[in-house]
């Protein structure tokens, strides 16, 4: 896992230099690189329990930093932790999460803690090891948020497993509202439960009142919100107003926030209000600080925010190591017949927007929101589905390859195609005799339900609210949201899919897909104006004939081509389904079976395909969190698990979520993942958000970097600045309104001005292009990426790919002209890579606020001796066979030597270099580039030239050494070229707390706002992570925080004096009234040791009590179990001021 990559600073300048000036540049560029990302973890304070059974790895950033020291004494009893039924790692959770439960943030509200493990490590087992620890101090009270109603019995199990089975679960689905006389125990509900509310019997009543009312005024029970990036979007979403309402009205409430995809993007932190990073006495006043400062300073800042968690004692987060697991990506190539398919519904969708908008302007419709939204929302949908289908014949192929292989297969799916199915059992009295086009079903829906229409005229009655029901309508379509009364969500394709995680169209009308009461919804009247129902009848009629040649519903094709339901596994959230019998017909048939609802058939069809009574699973979101799908040793069916993903998932979130579906721990075998991704251009976009969110996660960069593999998806990631102004650049090109400095597309039929020409009639078709009566042809407002990569899918084949391919030829130009100027943001890079010679010279530590706890930062000196002993580089040179790889001289002298290197066979005919004074050097030479300047040479020949440069580049630069002096020198400059030693300056430690006068003080000197981040590992093994200070900004800098050091240290006396003048005037107190110490009353007692933070420099109080309490917040519990009662530690108490 130490595979280097180096990442340079400075772009090499062009060849027209000489090759000194060459040297130059290449040796200024060895400063940064990537390492691996990930390091195996074992806990480092905790030192209870039996290892995991797998290997755990962290990222490598957070290793650097080392959790707090543990003050915390377990309750959970010797056998549970002796026979393994928690591993370590689990009680290292368990004790961190319960020792920051100890702390009161500074709106008194209790601190939380976030438990960010991946899938498969254990989180189940480790909340519920939270709760029991909880319920064994007296805390029998808990409450359980989660995805699905499902995950009750997953929750019932955990605590089975850790010898808790005496506490019970309750579903609150199960429970009447209002009913609040259920006893102890967990109360387990979804995040969508937490907005439920009744009517019943003409009184409103919510089950998060009915929950505040369970729970009782002052709880300060566990709160679990497991999967808790389902609670996102806390100020848009009522869910997550919700989540964050609940955790507001409980202040005293132990709360757990569980997600492996927690903190991996700032935004999603919103509802996570108790890590108390944000608000009084932190240097983000609001949420929208915190999150405007992170995403304005790049890629790392995430990184900075997560190691100032952990260090703080409230995070924790590992993962599986992904050693052993492949993954690939599988692009398919489209036939002839589906291309043909694919532009004439592409060219329909055209019409119909010239359609609906002629029918739009002929009656005046004023408000439009809602209409396109929902036409865009349908679009989008359509064409995902024509890219999913285009698949299915690849996917049964591979599928039945594995199969053969002695492997079994799981395929992760998205929607279902349900409501379409439903719609056709409908029209047809519940009868069905063939499968249906999810696709038709789609377009056909639009037509019928959203075509423009006249609006009846009515008089308003008074008080009259009698609902309208329209003539002449279609049976019934559902709803986007369908909930049955368990509560239990069905994910078809007009559920979830499209509202929560589909970045639809509706970015522009936010409405569209809820407010189907809105004024241009269409009512179906007998129109006077037939000319609009003749279009609209028009419209339908060139569907249906389109329906013919348009592809069935994906799920039920699988199932059908893989051998049927009786070899598939189907874990979906659809009630029924399309099946072929034995006899060849087709019927529609209910996924229930006698013995079981349609709650509990997903977990039989799981249990049949672990035991391997069918070996292939087929999974939608309905399904894909909390489910255990892996090669399990507890299990019969052990066989490799092949992960294919047909239908990459809306959001990264949900990506994560099934990915962690088959690598899990307890495993026998890591997964194989594929990834099948068809030609089509505008497919890339589903990808793109998903490649954006693993990245960030890493979980496609695991292991070995060398597999060039496991990075693959990021090509595909375009949601960033770059993309967004290539996007901007391009529309502007095909306008006119700019010269392009890209070119378009080489081989275009027609060349470039019909290039121009067609891209410009097609962005009109998918609607990125408006006619506006005063401007003429303009871009769509809000025109995002997002909006963009989902149009272009409406466009024929190869205009969509030349588009598309357009669109990252200017993405990568942008890149490539910012690395050149050097305002790329590469991210976390480390210091000197594969240099274990980096020396720490000097250390300055300064305090800095924290909320409760005062934090402290450290600026670095720090020395990296680059250079490459002689006996290091003989010992290489022994190892090399190649005849050209070996020790060269320049031909052309050097002062008196000329120059050395020892070049190593890389990558084709391309050579790693090294030199004596700066080690190995940034870019690989070509054996042609290095034969014209150097001549080979023995070991012999090279060494006293070697030695030379080694010792006089110590402290003297290139210039001397070759010219005999240095300009800069003589002008009392500093230069630092060519150097064996250079120094850097860095701060490390909290550095969440300072960022924002740093980057001020950095920006205002350097004029760039970036702050790059880098790690290093020093000589003697120490490992740091924080930021690289400019060498011209490390006066002002120190000065900033000297001013923030004497702040701190400022109010620390001041809240030490202030506590010192309480005392005093309790004892004056006491005196007045002549009480005998030992019948003090125990709560003045407690008063009394009630201390502020010390200062860095004071003493620890005698029993312990400022360590213990982190500042001004006090546990009695924790002291007692500290410190067992005897006679004297009240008067101890009292006598912690000498001038008493």
């Amino acid at each position: 896992m130490n595979y280097i990559t180096h990442i340079p600073l400075l772009m090499q300048v062009q060849r027209t230099q000489t090759p000194a000036e060459e040297e130059e540049e290449e040796e200024e560029t060895e400063e940064l690189g990537h390492v691996d990302t990930y390091a195996d973890y074992k806990p480092s304070k905790s030192t209870i329990g039996i290892s995991h059974p797998d290997i755990v790895v962290e990222t490598n950033t957070l290793s650097s930093v080392p959790p707090p020291d543990i003050t915390y004494t377990l309750s959970i009893p010797n056998l549970t932790i002796n026979c393994g039924l928690l591993s370590a790692l689990q009680l290292e959770a368990i004790i961190y999460a319960c020792q920051q439960h100890e702390v009161i943030l500074q709106n008194n509200q209790r601190a939380g803690f976030l438990i960010g493990d991946g899938a498969g490590v254990g989180k189940g087992r480790t909340v519920a090891g939270i709760i029991l620890e909880n319920y064994l101090k007296g805390r029998k009270k808990a409450l359980w948020f989660s995805v699905s109603n499902d995950l009750k019995y997953d929750a019932e199990r955990d605590l089975k497993d850790i010898n808790a089975p005496t506490i019970p679960v309750h579903a609150l689905n199960k429970i009447k509202y209002g009913d609040t006389a259920t006893s102890e125990g967990v109360l387990f509900a979804t995040y969508s439960a937490l907005i439920g509310e009744s009517q019943a019997g003409g009184q409103r009543r919510t089950r998060l009142k009915q929950i505040l009312d369970w729970c009782k005024p002052g709880f300060d029970g566990v709160i679990v919100f497991d999967e808790c990036h389902k609670a996102k979007n806390a100020t848009s979403t009522k869910m997550g107003k919700a989540v964050l309402d609940l955790q507001h009205k409980l202040p005293l409430a132990r709360v757990v926030y569980a997600s492996a995809t927690g903190a991996s993007e700032p935004k999603n932190m919103i509802y996570m209000s108790r890590l108390g990073i944000w608000g009084d006495g932190t240097p983000f006043k609001t949420f929208d600080d915190f999150l405007h400062a992170i995403e304005k300073r790049g890629v790392g800042a995430m990184e900075i925010v997560a190691m100032d968690m952990k260090v703080s004692g409230m995070y924790i987060a590992r993962q599986l190591s992904f050693s052993g697991v492949s993954f690939r990506i599988e692009e398919i190539s489209l036939d002839d017949d589906f291309k043909l398919v694919y532009n004439k519904s592409a060219k329909l969708w055209a019409e119909t927007l010239a359609v609906f908008m002629r029918a739009a302007d002929e009656l005046c419709l004023v408000s439009r929101k809602s209409l396109w939204g929902q036409f865009w929302s349908s679009h989008q949908r359509f064409f995902k589905y024509l890219c999913i289908a285009a698949k299915v014949r690849c996917l049964v192929e591979l599928a039945n390859k594995e199969l053969e292989a002695g492997k079994c297969i799981v395929i992760g799916l998205q929607s279902t195609g349900e409501a379409r199915t439903r719609e056709v059992l409908d029209e047809n009295d519940g009868h069905l005799d063939r499968f249906v086009s999810a696709a038709e079903g789609v377009f056909k829906a639009l037509v019928q339900k959203h075509f423009p229409s006249e609006k009846p005229r009515r008089e308003k009655a008074p008080g009259n609210k009698r609902k309208r029901k329209p003539r002449g309508r279609q049976p019934k379509f559902p709803k986007h949201t369908m909930v049955d009364p368990g509560g239990v969500i069905n994910i078809s394709d007009d559920s979830s899919t499209d509202t929560d995680g589909m970045d639809t169209d509706s970015n522009s009308s936010p409405d569209s897909l809820l407010d189907n009461n809105n004024d241009d919804d269409v009512i179906f009247v007998d129109s006077k104006n037939t000319w609009i129902e003749e279009m609209k009848q028009d419209l339908l009629n060139k569907i249906a004939d389109l329906g013919k040649e348009l592809p069935l519903n994906t799920l039920d094709e699988l199932i059908d081509k893989l051998g049927g339901p009786e070899k598939v596994s189907e874990m979906t959230g659809r009630k029924g389904r399309v099946v072929r019998r034995p006899d060849g017909s087709v019927r529609y048939e209910s996924r229930a079976e006698q013995s079981h609802t349609i709650d509990h058939i997903n977990l039989k069809e799981k249990d049949r395909f672990m035991c391997g009574e069918k070996l292939v699973a087929i999974i939608s979101e309905a399904a894909s969190s909390g489910i255990s799908l892996q090669a399990d040793k507890r299990v019969k069916n052990q066989c490799r698990r092949v992960h294919m993903t047909l239908e990459l998932p809306w959001s990264a979130d949900r990506a994560i979520q099934q990915f962690g579906r088959t690598h899990r721990s307890n495993q026998v075998t890591a997964p194989e993942y594929i990834f099948l991704i068809s030609e089509l251009a505008g497919e890339r976009r589903f990808a793109s958000i998903v490649a954006k969110r693993l990245e960030s996660l890493g979980a496609l960069t695991h292991g070995d970097r060398r597999a060039t593999e496991s990075r693959d998806l990021s090509k595909y990631n375009f949601e960033n600045k770059y993309g967004t102004k290539a996007l901007d650049k391009i529309t502007k090109a095909i306008l006119g309104h700019i010269e392009s400095k890209v070119s378009p597309p080489k081989g275009y039929p027609g060349g470039d001005s019909l290039f121009f020409r067609d891209m410009k009639h097609g962005m009109m078709d998918v609607g990125i292009f408006c006619k506006e009566p005063r401007f003429g042809l303009s871009t769509e407002k809000d025109c995002s990426i997002t909006k963009f990569l989902n149009r272009i899918l409406g466009l024929e084949v190869h205009k969509q790919n030349s588009l598309f391919q357009y669109f990252t030829d200017n993405f990568d130009y942008l890149i490539e002209k910012d690395k050149k100027e050097g305002k790329y943001d590469m991210g976390i890079l480390d210091l000197a890579p594969g240099n274990d010679e980096i020396y720490e010279e000097k250390q300055e530590t300064f305090m800095t606020v924290g909320n409760p706890q005062d934090g402290q930062v450290v600026l670095y000196k720090i020395s990296v001796d680059r250079g490459m002993p002689w006996e290091e580089a003989y010992e290489k040179a022994q190892n090399l066979n190649s005849p050209d790889e070996g020790f060269y001289l320049s031909y052309k002298l050097r002062g008196n030597h000329p120059c050395v290197l020892l070049a190593e066979q890389g990558r084709g005919r391309n050579f790693i270099v090294y030199k004596p004074n700066i080690g190995k050097q940034a870019h690989p030479e070509s054996l042609d580039n290095l034969q014209q300047r150097y001549r080979k040479v023995t070991p012999d020949q090279a060494k006293d030239s070697w030695e030379s440069q080694f010792n006089f580049s110590f402290g003297k630069c290139s210039h001397a050494n070759w010219n005999g002096k240095c300009k800069k020198i003589e002008e009392g400059q500093e230069c630092l070229q060519g150097m064996r030693l250079r120094q850097y300056h860095m701060l490390c430690g909290a550095l969440l707390r300072v960022w924002k006068r740093v980057a001020d003080v950095v920006s205002d000197i350097t004029s760039s706002s970036i702050l790059q981040i880098v790690r290093l590992k020093t000589k003697n093994s120490n490992k740091q992570v924080g930021i690289k200070i400019p060498e011209n900004c490390v006066a002002r800098v120190r000065v900033e925080l000297l001013k923030m050091d004497e702040e701190v240290k400022r109010r620390r006396k001041e809240r030490e004096q202030h506590a010192q003048e309480q005392r005093l005037a309790e004892q004056r107190q006491l005196q007045d009234i002549h009480l005998p110490i030992n019948q003090l009353p125990s709560m003045e007692v407690l008063d009394l040791t009630v201390s502020s933070s010390p200062s860095p420099d004071s003493t620890e109080g005698v029993l312990g009590l400022i360590s213990l309490t982190g500042g001004s917040d006090f546990d009695l519990e924790r002291l007692i179990s500290r410190h067992p009662p005897h006679h004297n530690s009240v008067c101890v108490c009292l006598s912690v001021d000498p001038t008493l």
